[in-house]
């Protein structure tokens, strides 16, 4: 029972209901696109993407994207860099039932930022926040120390948030590394929306 449970994080609907100090509170509850928020505290920002492929989905992603139990996903994983520096891994799944017309441009993202299309693409809604902490034994923790290193001690904090756009679903989790707290405003935040 204890290995299940460890796969799952306790997705949470408020913020403070992960106890996350001040700080990483202010990084996870940003109203507008993460991204703009990003490029305002650096002087180059960078998506390395590093994957995006067929999968399954994690067990606690099935039901959040509408499938019954985990399922075959189009997965994207990505380091969001500011100067150099990793500060959030991201993680994206879209279910394979969805089409091309719901969701255009997320095949040929590349290096482009998921952000920048759901933002400003006037038929995409976005669904309500949930808030968990990453701990060793789930899937995204192994992720996130491939991508950047780490120990099983590291808690981390994280957000997704469903978007839908026609009838596709697109589940984006953001993974804040503690690097995030480095940063300060370099220049006006952009979108707010």
């Amino acid at each position: 029972m204890r290995s299940a449970s460890l796969r799952l994080a306790a997705w949470q609907p408020h913020a403070g209901a992960v106890r996350a100090p001040a700080a990483m509170r202010d990084w996870l509850t940003t109203e507008g696109s993460l991204t703009a928020r990003l490029m305002a505290h650096s002087e180059v920002f960078r998506v390395r993407r590093l994957h995006q492929n067929a999968a399954l989905c994690l067990a606690d992603e099935a039901r959040a994207i509408g499938l019954p139990r985990p399922g075959r996903v189009w997965e994207r994983e990505v380091l969001l860099e500011c100067d150099g520096r990793p500060r959030v891994f991201g993680h994206t799944v879209v279910p394979t039932g969805c089409t091309a017309s719901d969701w255009p441009l997320f095949s040929a993202l590349g290096e482009r930022s998921l952000g920048t299309t759901l933002f400003y693409d006037p038929l995409v809604r976005r669904g309500r926040l949930e808030y968990a902490r990453i701990r060793a034994g789930h899937p995204l923790m192994a992720r996130v120390r491939a991508a950047v290193g780490g120990s099983d001690d590291t808690l981390y904090y994280a957000r997704r948030c469903v978007y839908r756009r026609h009838q596709g679903l697109l589940l984006v989790t953001e993974v804040f590394l503690p690097s995030v707290l480095d940063l300060k405003p370099t220049r006006t935040q952009q979108n707010t929306k």
